[in-house]
């Protein structure tokens, strides 16, 4: 019997590190900005909190050991996660009551509108609209 080939289900989450101030804006951001909500999260050993968008934790944040650094000079290829929205409008208001800089883009073909702009951290994030109107 031949084992089934290995196949990829998609996304399951993203983690970013962070010293325990710049965690708690991270957290402050995610849920306010971007509307992800804190929920369950198993008794790790590191602190940290586990984002949900619907049913899904899709972003875990965890603390950084004191003595823990990231190499400035690493190349990183990183750009940007996205989020599947609704409520443009809304989120456009939300970034400028929160004095976030965006770019607006729209997907040609598509119609799929963007915003782009980046966390506390300097991370990229695009939150993507579809069938709805800048």
């Amino acid at each position: 019997m031949t084992a089934p080939a290995p196949r990829n289900l998609g996304l399951n989450h993203y983690n970013l590190r962070a010293p325990r101030p710049l965690l708690e804006r991270l957290r402050s951001f995610y849920c306010d900005v971007v509307g992800l909500v804190p929920g369950a999260r198993p008794p790790l050993r590191s602190n940290g909190y586990w984002l949900y968008a619907g049913d899904r934790d899709v972003l875990h944040l965890s603390e950084a050991g004191a003595d823990e650094r990231r190499d400035p000079g690493a190349v990183s290829t990183f750009d940007h996660v996205a989020f599947s929205c609704t409520g443009c409008a809304a989120y456009r208001a939300a970034l400028a009551r929160h004095g976030v800089d965006y770019e607006m883009a729209t997907v040609p073909q598509t119609g799929r509108v963007q915003l782009f702009f980046t966390d506390p951290a300097g991370n990229g994030i695009e939150l993507s609209f579809a069938g709805e109107s800048g």
